[in-house]
């Protein structure tokens, strides 16, 4: 279900871009083809990606209710810090589950979108890529470097702040004793978010390492993943990492990505739970 659930959100966010997409122009009409517009009428509306979002998410939801109860089934979201499980038998529940879920990946997808434009900074003029995700993050783009690291947390946290009464009703989390507490479960949700780039980053220098000694053929992917490389590998640059012709700066980045974004956590949340404690404020 976690496999059917995770796909079914991979085409919500299509939905989604395609919808946030056709409100965009990428493309300066530099050519007589360019400044034409289209005679016949489009065959997709804006809105019709926005309505087929909403039923995708809806007969999400109908099914879950019907197939969680039948398989003994809880749908959870895991947000690394708590994990919020949905009573599969009550509709309302598993709609905002559906909701949520959708949220969820949307959230980090854009977070991702943030991270890269960031990394990429000074050379957003040069990479198509780089503009595209210029455009999908919209005036974000322009905030300075501070507000950009700590909009993430703070969008996240609001949302939680904002959703909580809701997921009480729902019987998902208990009410908390003070709104100091929900704030601080807000800025927890939020934080882990940074948690999420141990799968972004070492899969690009992944690639990248593998584009090194093998080509993989001229596209604007890989053009865009090696730019995104070797401005992450700018601190090792200067580290004489180099054993003949293998280069180990994407190697050992990854080994520090992983440490820091993912072995750290869990050894923390280990110790944690060791000493019959927790990090979450209730």
């Amino acid at each position: 279900m976690s496999l059917i659930d995770f796909i079914l959100n991979i085409a919500a966010l299509l939905l989604w871009l395609n919808w946030r997409s056709a409100g965009l122009d990428p493309l300066t009409p530099a050519t007589l083809t360019g400044t034409l517009r289209r005679i016949e009428s489009p065959r997709f509306k804006r809105s019709h990606f926005l309505i087929a979002l909403g039923i995708l998410l809806l007969v999400r939801a109908v099914f879950y209710g019907v197939v969680g109860p039948a398989i003994n089934w809880t749908p959870k979201l895991n947000l690394v810090i708590v994990t919020l499980a949905f009573p599969s038998h009550v509709f309302f529940s598993v709609l905002l589950f559906s909701v949520l879920s959708f949220v969820r990946v949307a959230l980090v997808f854009y977070f991702w979108l943030l991270a890269l434009s960031i990394i990429n900074r000074n050379r957003a003029e040069a990479d198509p890529l780089q503009k595209m995700l210029l455009l999908q993050l919209g005036r974000v783009t322009r905030w300075p470097n501070w507000a950009q690291l700590i909009a993430p947390v703070l969008i996240v946290g609001a949302l939680w702040v904002v959703l909580h009464p809701v997921l009480v009703y729902a019987s998902v989390v208990s009410r908390v004793q003070s709104n100091l507490h929900l704030i601080e479960q807000g800025l927890l949700v939020g934080a882990v978010i940074y948690f999420s780039l141990k799968f972004l980053l070492p899969a690009f220098l992944f690639v990248y390492l593998i584009a090194t000694y093998v080509y993989l053929g001229k596209s604007l992917l890989w053009d865009f993943i090696t730019l995104t490389s070797i401005n992450l590998l700018k601190p090792f640059e200067r580290l004489p990492l180099a054993i003949g012709k293998v280069d180990l700066k994407p190697i050992l980045a990854i080994i520090l990505i992983l440490l820091l974004l993912h072995a750290l956590p869990n050894f923390i949340l280990i110790l944690v739970n060791q000493n019959n404690r927790t990090l979450w404020p209730l």
